[in-house]
C-alpha cells in the first residue's frame, strides 16, 4: 500500500502545531485525495501507512477516519477501512436531497451575494482542468462552482447539509459517473448558463436551471438503478 500513498502525498507534510490540528490536517489531506478521485472506492487505507506520508501519530489519523465514516465517505467492515463505494441507489438519494436543497440555496445566496465571484472563479478553473483534461482537478473546481452558488445563504444548516452531500457527489462523479456518461461539455454549459442567471440578477432562473442540471442526473441514475 505505501505506493498509493508516495502518490498521493508525494513529500511528508510539515507537522501542524496542535492536537486538534493535527486531526484538521489529516481530514483534509484525505477528504481531497477521496473527492478528487486519487484514492479510489473500495480501495483500503491502512492506519500505519496514512499515518508514515503525513508525519503525523496513528491517533489523529483514527480520529478522521472517524469523522469520515460518519460523513459518508469512509466504510469500515470487520475492522477494515476503506473508501466508501457508492450504488446507484446511494447515488440517486444524494441527487433527490440536493435537488431540494441546492436550487432554493441558490435564491437565499443573491440576498447576500449578486456576484457570485467564487462560482465565477471556479468555472474559469474548470475550463483550464478541461482543457489539459484533468478530469480530478475539474471535478474539484466543479465542486467550488456549486458551494459557490450557494454557500452565501443564510441557512448555515443547509450550507452544510449541502458541503457533505457535495463530498459524496463528487466521490460518485470520480468513482461512476464521468466514467459511464461522460457529459463534462455539456454540465460544463450549463454551469456557465446557471451562473450567467445568477449574475444578471435573475436568481429565479438560475434555481430552475440547476434544479434541471441535478433532476437530469437523477434520470440518468435510475434508468441505471433499474439495470441493475
Amino acid at each position: 500500500m505505501s505506493h498509493v500513498f508516495d502518490a498521493v502525498f508525494p513529500a511528508p507534510l510539515p507537522p501542524p502545531i496542535d492536537g486538534p490540528t493535527r486531526a484538521d490536517l489529516v481530514i483534509d489531506s484525505l477528504k481531497s485525495a477521496i473527492v478528487s478521485g486519487r484514492l479510489k472506492p473500495g480501495q483500503i487505507l491502512v492506519e500505519r501507512k496514512i499515518a508514515e506520508q503525513l508525519g503525523v501519530s496513528k491517533t489523529p489519523v483514527r480520529e478522521a477516519f472517524i469523522v469520515l465514516e460518519r460523513s459518508g465517505l469512509l466504510a469500515v467492515e470487520a475492522r477494515r477501512i476503506t473508501v466508501r463505494s457508492l450504488s446507484f441507489t446511494d447515488i440517486r438519494h444524494i441527487y433527490e436531497e440536493r435537488v431540494l436543497l441546492e436550487p432554493w440555496a441558490i435564491v437565499d445566496a443573491a440576498r447576500f451575494d449578486s456576484r457570485f465571484s467564487v462560482a465565477g472563479r471556479a468555472l474559469v478553473d474548470a475550463r483550464a482542468h478541461a482543457d489539459s483534461n484533468d478530469k480530478a482537478a475539474e471535478a474539484m473546481a466543479n465542486r467550488r462552482f456549486h458551494r459557490g452558488m450557494y454557500a452565501s445563504s443564510e441557512n448555515e444548516f443547509i450550507v452544510n447539509s449541502l458541503d457533505g452531500l457535495q463530498d459524496l457527489t463528487a466521490l460518485a462523479v470520480a468513482g461512476v459517473l464521468w466514467e459511464r456518461w461522460p457529459r463534462r461539455e455539456i454540465e460544463a454549459g450549463e454551469h456557465e448558463a446557471i451562473y450567467d442567471a445568477a449574475r444578471s440578477g435573475d436568481a429565479i432562473t438560475a434555481a430552475q436551471l440547476m434544479r434541471e442540471h441535478i433532476a437530469a442526473s437523477i434520470v440518468r441514475v435510475s434508468r441505471s438503478e433499474v439495470g441493475h
